[in-house]
Formats: structure tokens, C-alpha cells, sequence
């Protein structure tokens, strides 16, 4: 597999120098604001969405006077349609982001271009995961959106991975996409003008989207010889075909001595979890980096008033504490290291896998059965053979594990019997009635 990825396929060329690594959600805000500022040709941004919040304007304002400031520079962004028009979930009905990405239209008049993207018919069933930031020939990359707590407006902050990498061919194949499946289709409406089409008007050129969605693959140039490290680009959608999955699948398979994982929602599919059980007997190393229940955003402080979406965080907790049970022996011969992150009331969000110091997977696939199944992902795969990024990559890991503890037994797991009293309620009815694997699915 290694050998494959790195002198078979067609990949971009960097050095080391092209890629830097960053380490908090204020840099990721601090650099995000200047490469605005400082891009003269392209501005492309890609998440889940553009919050309607202090860092959310504060972002958006940057865009449009970027826009205005140089008048022939492409601003667009590509948020999902779904999310982008409805409120806060728990929250009171609201038009959602669209308006806020409407009113600011209006005050600026700039060339600034918001696109919504619906992946499936209905937000439960999918959404856009595919992530990544472009200025001029420089990517940003990270599993992150755009509000408060991703760029810690004050101090809460929610941490994910953040990488800026220089490659003007790698950052054509992300506009490239961009570009073909999106501003060209009929389904992706712009949400900064009026009226927004409803998806029942677009049903034939959303289902022709989804087509392509679901065969599309990134262009990944060799200019390989360019730079000691290969970057590929990779994207998927649904279970079938998916070429993302399939990645993530194999880098699993071709670890031979080390497997790094982090993750903020412990799920993996039935593949995934089927091949880490196959490496653990073969003797690889497996660290896994989840959050604590309360550093999962949707988990809610007992003082707030509970919602059925409270209860997530607490069966994400049963799956890990089955997982650790049946895994005891290697927690044990500390061949299997699991850590919990929890840092004050902040939360956690990282993603990713790393394959024996040498292959680095950088994504927002957060390794579940909906990233694998239901959503639109897209990840960077990094070949470094040579382990030129490892520094960085271990004060990273470093910086992590410093608000981890590591579980020595599944008995450091809650159990539904500490659990308060309507999560009880919520997870015993769904498994007397036998829907939770359903529910798993889709979380």
C-alpha cells in the first residue's frame, strides 16, 4: 500500500517549507483573517457553515471588503443549504445564516458569491462535509466551520487540526472541484440573494448533482517530483464506490507497526472497526484520541434544560465503554492506548489518521458510520517517507495529549447507570425497542 500511494499514483509535490502545521483555534482565526487579507486572485472557503455570530461577521465582513478592496478577485463560499436555513438546533424558529449572508450582501454590494449545497434531500440524511479553504495558491485545511467557538472568539473554543499547505496545482484540483460540481449545477443556489429555490424545484438537477457527487474524483497531477512529500486528494459519497472510505480502509490495513486515530464521536463503522481488530492481533501499536462526553457539542451541562440531542454524547460513551471491554487485553499490555480529552468546558473535534510516521491522513471525516455512509467528505493524504513533518506532527499530538487521561480499563467509562435520569430514559427505550443500531447510523 505505501509503496503504491507513494510511487504509483499521480500526487502534488511539496516540501516541507509548503507545509505548516497550526496548534489553536485563535492561530486558525489569526491566519484565516490575514490570508484574506493578503489574497489577490481567489478567495474559495468550503464548510459545514458560516455562523450568523460575532467571529461569523467578523469573517464575513473581511470577505466582502477583500471583495471590494479588489474588485476582479473570485470570492466565493460554499456552506450546506440545509443547515445555512435553520436556527440553532434547540433553538426557536429562525431564517438562519441565509439571512445574515443576504443582509450583508446588501450592505456591501461587493463580489462576494454564497452557494448552498444540498447533498441529500433533508439535512438527517446528509450534509456538506467536504472541507478546505483556498487564497491565491495556499490551503488551509481543517475539519473546523466558521463561529465563536471554532475560532475562540472569547474563551470557549472548540479544537480541531489546522494545516496551510503551498501547492498552486493542489489548490487548482480544490477550486476544480469546486467549480465543476457546484457553481456550474443548477442544485447550488446562491443564499445571499432572493428568493432561495426550494429543493422540490431543483429535483432533477439535484439528483444529477448527487450523481456526480457520488463518481467524482479530484484530478491529483504528478508534480510529485517537485517536493520530497506527495499530497493526494481524495473525496466520497455513500457506502458504494466511495474512494474516501476506501483510503481510510486501506491506510488502516497497511499500518505495520503504528496507528494513530483521532476522532470526536466514537462510532466506527463495522469495516474500520472489523480491521482495527485485525491489526491489534498482528501487534500494531493503535492510539486513539476521542473527546470526553462534555467536550462533545452536543453535550449538555445538567444545570441547562434537556433536549432528546443531550443524549448523544452519553451513547457515543456506551459505545467506547463496550469497545474497551471487549479490546481489555491489549489496554491492558498497553498495545491498544486510548485517551480522553477534556479541557474546562471547551469542546474537541479532531480528525484524522496517521500510518507508521509516514502517511498522514488530514480530513473531516470523523470516522463514523455518517461520514462513511451519509455525508459529503474529502481529505489530504500525506505520503512522507522520509518523516519530515514528524516534529511538528508530534508537538501536535503532544499539545493534545496534554489535556488527555489515558483509560486504563473500561471501568474509567460511565455506565447508563451514573447517567442522569432522561438519558436513562431516552437510551433504555431506544434499546428496548431496538432502534439504537439504527440511531448509530446516523451519528
Amino acid at each position: 500500500m505505501q509503496n503504491v500511494l507513494w510511487q504509483q499514483m499521480p500526487a502534488f509535490g511539496l516540501n516541507s517549507t509548503d507545509i505548516e502545521v497550526l496548534f489553536s483555534a485563535k492561530q486558525y482565526k489569526q491566519r484565516l483573517l490575514s490570508l484574506i487579507a493578503q489574497a489577490t486572485t481567489r478567495i474559495y472557503l468550503t464548510a459545514l457553515y458560516l455562523q450568523d455570530d460575532e467571529a461569523g461577521r467578523e469573517i464575513l465582513t473581511a470577505l466582502h471588503e477583500a471583495s471590494l478592496a479588489n474588485p476582479k478577485m473570485e470570492v466565493k463560499v460554499f456552506v450546506d443549504y440545509h443547515r445555512a436555513q435553520r436556527g440553532l438546533i434547540g433553538a426557536s424558529s429562525q431564517e438562519g445564516n441565509a439571512k445574515f449572508y443576504f443582509d450583508f450582501a446588501k450592505e456591501f454590494d461587493s463580489n462576494v458569491q454564497i452557494f448552498g449545497v444540498p447533498v441529500k434531500a433533508k439535512e438527517l440524511f446528509g450534509v456538506l462535509h467536504a472541507k478546505g479553504f483556498v487564497f491565491d495558491d495556499t490551503v488551509l485545511y481543517s475539519g473546523a466551520s466558521l463561529n465563536n467557538v471554532y475560532l475562540q472568539q472569547e474563551q470557549r473554543y472548540r479544537l480541531d487540526r489546522y494545516f496551510i499547505l503551498k501547492q498552486q496545482k493542489l489548490a487548482d484540483a480544490m477550486i476544480g472541484f469546486l467549480e465543476q460540481n457546484f457553481v456550474l449545477s443548477d442544485a447550488v443556489p446562491r443564499l445571499d440573494l432572493r428568493p432561495i429555490p426550494r429543493l422540490v424545484e431543483m429535483k432533477a438537477a439535484h439528483k444529477q448533482l448527487v450523481k456526480h457527487l457520488k463518481t467524482f474524483q479530484y484530478e491529483n497531477v504528478n508534480s510529485a517530483v517537485d517536493g520530497k512529500i506527495k499530497a493526494r486528494l481524495f473525496c466520497g459519497l455513500a457506502r458504494r464506490g466511495n474512494q474516501l472510505n476506501r483510503t481510510i480502509k486501506q491506510l488502516f490495513e497497511s499500518a505495520q507497526s503504528e496507528l494513530i486515530l483521532y476522532t470526536p464521536y466514537f462510532n466506527f463503522p463495522a469495516p474500520l472497526l472489523r480491521t482495527l481488530a485485525k491489526k491489534l492481533k498482528q501487534g500494531v501499536k493503535v492510539t486513539i484520541v476521542v473527546g470526553d462526553k462534555t467536550a462533545n457539542d452536543f453535550y449538555l451541562p445538567p444545570e441547562e434544560p434537556f433536549s432528546k440531542i443531550g443524549a448523544l454524547p452519553y451513547l457515543y460513551e456506551t459505545i467506547l465503554h463496550r469497545f474497551l471491554e471487549r479490546k481489555h487485553q491489549y489496554i491492558e499490555s498497553k498495545q491498544l492506548n486510548v485517551y480522553l480529552w477534556k479541557d474546562d468546558n471547551n469542546s474537541f473535534h479532531l480528525k484524522g489518521v496517521s500510518v507508521d510516521k509516514q502517511l498522514h491522513l488530514l480530513t473531516g471525516h470523523n470516522l463514523n458510520p455518517r461520514a462513511w455512509g451519509l455525508d459529503l467528505e474529502n481529505g489530504i493524504l500525506l505520503a512522507d517517507k522520509e518523516g519530515l513533518l514528524q516534529p511538528d506532527l508530534e508537538k501536535e499530538k503532544q499539545q493534545i495529549l496534554a489535556h488527555c487521561t489515558q483509560l486504563t480499563s473500561y471501568a474509567d467509562v460511565e455506565t447508563i447507570d451514573n447517567y442522569p435520569d432522561p438519558v436513562k430514559k431516552i437510551l433504555g427505550q431506544a434499546k428496548r425497542v431496538k432502534v439504537d443500531f439504527i440511531i448509530k447510523r446516523f451519528i
